[in-house]
């Protein structure tokens, strides 16, 4: 028998705007990421792999530096989510990944 406990965070002030800024990086990058492998699986009929996803990570931070905000840790796990997003798909077991608003 498994047992599951419920806990209600209150994050302080700072704490809401770290929170907010490490969700908007990661839902910014889902959307590059998405658009990049949509541009791609377009020209050449392929899709690109996790590993390459997580490779334009160091990239991106030196290009746009308010990506240092957000723990290295969430933004690769932002890839693994869309290929496995992309695998569930061509599985059939779930539609297309779409863009996060």
């Amino acid at each position: 028998m498994y047992k599951a406990y419920k806990y209600r965070i209150y994050p302080t002030d700072d704490q809401k705007a770290s929170l907010a800024k490490a969700f908007g990086c990661c839902r910014w990058y889902w959307n590059f990421a998405l658009n990049l492998c949509q541009q791609t699986y377009l020209k050449t009929g392929k899709g690109l792999s996790r590993g390459y996803i997580q490779s334009l990570l160091p990239g991106l931070k030196k290009e746009y530096p308010w990506l240092r905000d957000a723990y290295s840790q969430s933004l690769q796990v932002v890839a693994l989510h869309l290929s496995t997003a992309y695998k569930n798909c061509f599985e059939k077991r779930a539609q297309l990944p779409r863009f996060k608003s």
